[in-house]
């Protein structure tokens, strides 16, 4: 498709249509890559090159549907094939190199492979959200069944620069943490940020809130399976809910702090619950809105539209943040919380931005 910027209305349509299909292309692609997941097909060629009815056995997935779903995601270039020109059962396919990290290695940060339950979540819930923009009413976090997704879209940061990047940014929560102090954490979804503290300070504890069921259960289950259930403990709170308190080394509000209807209250639990500084950790919005936007702006743009803003507008009133949460309102927010003073904390990521609130 070209870049030349168009003149003429017809270049404009061409130009749009091309983009809209190119974009549809990706979505269509992207649930196949979800469904090869969640059948197991990856898995089942990590163990070596296969034809579809090699592949078919060692997956318990039908032989038809299998060779399918081969060709497919070998004329998307995102399987080899060893002689296209073979006979459609004697096609032998396989996983390129290095691509185990994109699409089997959960704490790989290549590993996107939760953008497709995003995409399955937004189709199920696309009749909530029209109405919800109709209505101006809101969409509730668990209807879209997009925990286990969202979860898996943070894990590998959180398994591999929290405690080793991230942390020394806040060298005397760090400090309290290796001396066995406690943290809290609000929203922590399915429990990899909490779990990756356990891990990475063995004599400190953490307490994890989050409003919705099936993510404690999942973060749970996740902490078990880690081996560090004795020093998390996960528990279904509104963290906007002014009965919770504590005396915290610290507190962390990673990615959730625009998904709330009432950001400042759940602010205000953060300050109750410690006696030392409140980290908060959301997404690398620009300070100003400007287009066109990068990739990054797109992303965040149409995540907004399609779930946190509806996910936010549940409860009224609220403050329908959105996630392109711009530092000046984060800073807003704080200010009524009655914090004194919102610090920028030098960690460089793409993604996030990092603040550090106290007073």
């Amino acid at each position: 498709m070209t870049t030349t910027a168009p003149h003429t209305p017809d270049q404009v349509a061409e130009q749009l249509a091309g983009r809209i299909l190119e974009a549809g292309l990706g979505a269509f692609e992207l649930l196949t890559i979800g469904l090869g997941d969640r059948l197991g097909l990856y898995r089942g060629l990590a163990a070596g090159p296969a034809t579809a009815p090699e592949l078919a056995a060692r997956t318990g997935v039908d032989a038809r549907y299998v060779r399918e779903w081969c060709e497919q995601q070998a004329t998307a270039a995102i399987l080899d094939v060893d002689d296209p020109a073979a006979a459609p059962d004697q096609r032998r396919y396989a996983l390129p190199m290095g691509a185990e990290a994109v699409l089997l290695d959960p704490d790989s940060p290549a590993n996107v492979l939760p953008l497709a339950g995003f995409l399955e979540s937004a189709g199920r819930v696309m009749p909530a959200v029209e109405r919800a923009y109709r209505t101006g009413g809101g969409v509730p976090y668990a209807d879209y069944g997009v925990h286990h997704a969202q979860g898996g879209f943070n894990r590998a940061a959180y398994t591999g620069r929290l405690v080793s990047e991230w942390l020394p940014a806040v060298p005397d929560l760090e400090a309290a943490l290796r001396a066995g102090g406690s943290v809290a954490e609000l929203g922590c979804g399915v429990g990899w940020a909490a779990i990756a503290l356990a891990r990475g300070f063995p004599a400190a504890t953490v307490d994890a809130f989050d409003v919705d069921p099936a993510s404690v259960e999942a973060a749970r289950r996740n902490a078990a399976e880690a081996g560090v259930a004795d020093r998390v403990r996960f528990v279904v709170a509104d963290v906007t809910d002014p009965a919770l308190t504590g005396d915290h080394a610290g507190v962390l509000a990673f990615e959730m702090i625009h998904d709330l209807a009432d950001p400042v209250a759940a602010l205000r639990t953060a300050r109750r619950l410690t006696h030392g500084p409140v980290v908060v950790m959301d997404e690398n919005a620009a300070d100003e809105f400007a287009v066109p936007g990068g990739p990054l702006d797109r992303l965040f743009y149409a995540a907004s539209v399609l779930h946190c803003l509806p996910v936010g507008r549940c409860t009224e009133p609220s403050a329908a943040t959105g996630i392109v949460m711009r530092p000046a309102t984060l800073r807003r927010y704080a200010a009524e919380a009655g914090f004194t003073d919102v610090v920028d904390l030098p960690i460089e990521d793409p993604m996030f931005r990092f603040y550090r609130l106290e007073g």
